[in-house]
């Protein structure tokens, strides 16, 4: 797991109690369906992995009949999917333990501000302070809603085991609600028969809000106010968290995403949030029983309640009761109108009472020169009256509007002694409002930029200014550009000429993100990403289809044109590609509208592929330096928004540490990381584990803001000069293997589930770009899902021990030395080697061996033992490095979480194997087929970050 720096609360005891308690009952409900000898062989398989006994095993597994396999391998993947509840818990309960023993721990937020508390600047890093996660549409995580909702039940079941050994629970109650559960989980399709919609997509990672993100997010901010306030610094509206999604906007690869789901995905994003509000309202009502009997309450107030269509008698003394009900129904308008108006007319029937309102606004309420009651709540003429009764309430046209109404009640209740009821939820609402708006979390626009080239290519031809735009050199596509963006008011898509279909579709899009933001605020959707950029006329052909919609214009940009650099050519190029846009007078008004900000995507995954796992990451890490240079150069603030998996094969690994592992100053204010597939659930799939990484991730950021080591220039240039003479080699062994050996292709695909993998219905999105015939053509995803499949981790680690053996050797005892040194020192550089680490232990280089024999010809499968050799060497020289006789010598939680669930994911390896070349053979019905994805399912749950 990713997190996991807590080390004063031994759980080992309770993790093992609770497993034990799990795998009881487990083995009480698959006995009670299985034949005894078939039970018996589950045992026996079990005594053989946890003895590492694998010809054993697979003599078991190969005798095993097909049927017998489906209920073994259902066993065996809900077993470690049982260990992760069980951690979770306890991670849970260590968290909070930790927080009420005022006890330290990796990433404490009050650590953090007490750190830069004395510091000059401090107020304007916390003010400014800005890290979004953004949930992405890249679900490894294979299992079924279904799934996680009973995984849920049996969580909530394991937090009350401590009172049930208090003997405040009844135990035998608890017991058999626990069994239930399993058995229903035993009996219930693991895996979707059917694809992912993109509208599943949305809906489904809508559900980590209800259950995590919203408290857990309010919470943290209150926190984070009150530790600066704790220190005299007053906070105005800082937002050191808010959340991004690109499900329903990422169009690159995926033809099923249009207006539509773009549409779809915000107005959901909407009533999630609404109801929310809706039922923190109701909460608010409930409480706020106050009787004008005994307290008084601001005009503004009774203004409201008297607008209020709560007539109840027994509410007649009670005026925040009231209020709170017409905010309510306010609230309640507004959901109707989102979900049932047209984006595109405006608000209708609020609109047309807001203005009638609006006739006979009495005096202005202001205090401190400022108007504290919005004109439409002032009146209370008959019209307005009428209306209401007739149940058209009015509806809240902004968030804005929204908060200045709870302020009213907020600052009746400070006016009149009532300080301590603020307080609570109603506090919790106001916060809430300020992050989340109407919106919930800002929606990401992504397509290739070889789409937007052929769109901006057909407008032009098509508006007769250039027939063969893409004929041309990328300076003439340049100034053809500018001056379509500079001098050309026309709309080059009001012709009457027929468009294509990809046209229209990409058109569509960008209107609806037009009306979005009309509707909900500029917030909803601030940035388009471009994939594959690799030039500045990339960078303004997108600007061309913003400009068709209204969305840029020569003097700003409503939506933010950041590139994404992908490759390791892409990220070599990507300097003078940004010094180029930068330089133009346009882009610089386009930046300075965005406060001075520039964001810029950094792709792990595809780089990672192109040049292997040293190359990625280290052409990553001097991109941000020289980039953030360029930015220095010209006045601008370069953010990163950090695309990353996963999987260390995907820039996966210890968020705390990739964070604070980043180069100096490559943090301006913000940074943006994508939280993809099975990771999302394991890091946010409860309220208590998602403040924690929430947590650490404000804590990593400022940490890395404001923590400068000092070094020696000399020592540092010593370091870069050793990493790029050992990532050059490495680069040069990845190739080799990867796209020069001719047996590389049929390995992968013939010693891989990638077929399997790719016909499975974990996503909306193609596996494949073009073909799935073609490594280059592959997603990430599917490649690094398929080597963790079968154990081999080859993304995370291929190419490293060579190329630093090689440096070694020129002067062993002296370059050993160095290189401990840079472990010790530099943050990158351990970084960089415990994600190795990391990856290795979850490798299996005797269970790899016998994919590789899935292999028909001997030359193929001789690639197996060029990755052997490679594995042994690379471990050799890690541990040599950090100076460690194993692995994971310095996350022992990781290795005691590997050593409770790797025999039984084991397992399902071998039956994975023999199902495989089942299926091969043609012994395998479809029906059965699926029985590979059960395997598939089983392995990613109990790798955890497997994709």
């Amino acid at each position: 797991m990713s997190f996991k720096k807590l080390e004063s609360y031994n759980n080992k005891d309770v993790i093992r109690e609770e497993v034990t308690i799990l795998t009881d009952l487990l083995a009480e409900v698959t006995r009670n369906i299985l034949s005894k000898e078939t039970f018996e062989k589950i045992f026996a398989m079990k005594d053989l992995a946890i003895n590492s006994d694998y010809q054993g095993l697979k003599a078991i597994v190969e005798g095993l009949t097909t049927d017998e396999m489906t209920y073994i391998s259902r066993y065996f993947s809900i077993l470690p999917l049982l260990i992760n509840i069980s951690e979770d818990v306890d991670l849970a309960y260590e968290i909070n333990h930790q927080n009420n023993i005022n006890q330290d721990y990796l990433g404490k937020l009050s650590t953090t501000i007490d750190l830069i508390s004395s510091r000059e600047n401090a107020t304007e890093i916390l003010e400014n302070l800005n890290v979004v996660p953004v949930l992405t549409a890249h679900p490894t995580q294979v299992q079924r809603k279904t799934m996680l909702d009973l995984t849920n039940h049996i969580h909530s079941l394991l937090r009350q085991h401590r009172d049930v050994k208090a003997g405040l629970v009844n135990e035998d109650k608890w017991y058999k609600n626990l069994r239930r559960y399993i058995e229903i989980m035993m009996q219930t399709d693991m895996i979707r028969e059917k694809k992912l919609k993109v509208t599943n997509e949305i809906t489904n990672v809508m559900e980590y809000y209800n259950s995590s993100f919203l408290q857990a997010i309010t919470n943290l901010m209150l926190e984070y106010k009150r530790l600066a306030e704790e220190h005299g610094i007053l906070l105005k509206n800082p937002k050191p968290i808010t959340m991004g999604m690109w499900i329903g906007g990422d169009r690159d690869g995926n033809p099923f995403v249009t207006a539509e789901t773009l549409k779809l995905s915000a107005t959901v994003q909407s009533e999630v949030i609404l109801n929310y509000y809706i039922d923190k309202v109701s909460v608010l009502y409930r409480t706020f029983s106050l009787s004008t009997n005994f307290s008084e309450t601001s005009e503004a107030v009774a203004q409201m309640a008297a607008l209020s269509s709560d007539t109840s008698v027994y509410r007649e003394n009670e005026p925040y009761r009231r209020a709170f009900h017409y905010i309510q129904s306010k609230l309640i308008q507004t959901l109707l109108y989102l979900k049932e108006g047209d984006f595109s007319k405006g608000h209708g029937r609020a609109e047309d009472l807001e203005a009638a309102l609006q006739q006979n606004t009495s005096a202005k309420v202001s205090r401190n020169g400022k108007e504290i009651i919005p004109n439409y709540i002032q009146s209370r003429v008959q019209d307005a009256l009428a209306e209401l009764k007739k149940e058209q309430a009015p509806s809240y046209k902004t968030a804005q509007e929204f908060k200045e109404d709870l302020l009213l009640i907020r600052n009746s209740l400070v006016e009149n002694n009532g300080e301590a009821l603020i307080t609570g939820d109603l506090t919790e609402l106001l916060q809430a409002v300020d992050i989340f708006g109407f919106f919930l979390a800002s929606i990401d626009m992504r397509q290739d930029s070889s789409v937007h080239e052929a769109c901006v290519a057909e407008l032009l031809a098509s508006a007769n200014i250039v027939d063969d735009y893409s004929s041309l050199s990328e300076e003439e596509k340049c100034q053809v550009l500018l001056h379509q963006l500079l001098e050309d008011p026309r709309i080059l898509s009001a012709t009457h000429a027929e468009k294509s279909e990809l046209l229209q579709k990409e058109l569509a899009i960008f209107q609806t993100a037009r009306e979005l933001k009309d509707v909900l605020g500029e917030e909803v959707i601030k940035q388009n990403i471009i994939s594959h950029a690799t030039s500045v006329s990339d960078m303004l052909e997108l600007a061309i289809m913003l400009k068709e919609v209204g969305l840029v214009d020569e003097e700003q940009a409503r939506v933010q044109i950041v590139p994404l650099f992908e490759t390791i050519e892409d990220l070599d190029n990507s300097c003078d590609t940004m010094e180029k846009y930068l330089s133009l007078p346009i882009a610089q008004k386009w930046i300075a509208s965005k406060n001075n900000y520039q964001e810029i995507m950094l792709g792990y995954s595809d780089s990672n592929k192109d040049g292997g796992y040293l190359s990625s990451c280290w052409t990553l890490y001097k991109a941000q330096q020289q980039l953030t240079a360029i930015g220095d150069k010209f006045g601008v603030k370069i953010t990163f928004f950090h695309g990353r998996g996963g999987t260390v094969g995907r820039g996966g690994g210890p968020t705390y540490e990739a964070i604070t592992s980043q180069p100096l100053r490559s943090i301006n204010d913000r940074i943006r990381l994508t939280e993809q597939g099975e990771v999302i659930g394991n890091k946010y799939g409860n309220k208590d584990a998602a403040y924690y990484n929430l947590e650490m991730l404000v804590s990593a950021a400022i940490n890395r803001m404001v923590t400068h080591k000092k070094s020696d220039s000399n020592t540092t240039n010593e370091y870069e000069r050793i990493m790029d003479q050992v990532v050059d080699r490495s680069y040069q062994i990845y190739r080799d293997l990867v796209f020069g050996n001719e047996h590389f292709y049929d390995y992968f695909f013939e010693s891989s589930p990638i077929k399997a993998i790719s016909s499975f219905n974990i996503g909306s999105r193609p596996a494949a770009r073009k073909t799935i015939t073609e490594i280059g053509g592959l997603r990430a995803i599917p490649w690094v899902f398929s080597w963790s499949q079968s154990r081999v981790m080859f993304p995370g680690w291929y190419g490293v021990g060579s190329s630093f053996k090689e440096y070694i050797d020129q002067d062993p005892e002296k370059n050993l030395a160095f290189l401990h040194k840079m472990y010790k020192q530099w943050p990158f550089f351990k970084s960089l080697l415990s994600n190795v680490d990391m990856v290795l232990s979850k490798s299996n280089m005797n269970i790899a061996f016998e994919y590789a024999q899935l292999c028909e010809e001997k030359e193929v499968q001789d690639i197996f033992h060029i990755i052997l050799d490679e594995w042994q060497l690379t471990k050799d020289v890690i541990l040599a490095i950090e100076g460690y006789d194993d692995l994971l010598a310095e996350n022992n939680y990781l290795k005691d979480s590997l050593d409770y669930r790797m025999p039984y994911f084991n397992v399902l390896n071998y039956i994975q194997l023999e199902l495989i070349k089942r299926q091969r053979r043609g012994e395998l019905s479809a029906d059965q087929e699926r029985l590979i994805h059960i395997t598939i399912n089983g392995i990613a749950t109990g790798l955890r970050n497997s994709g």
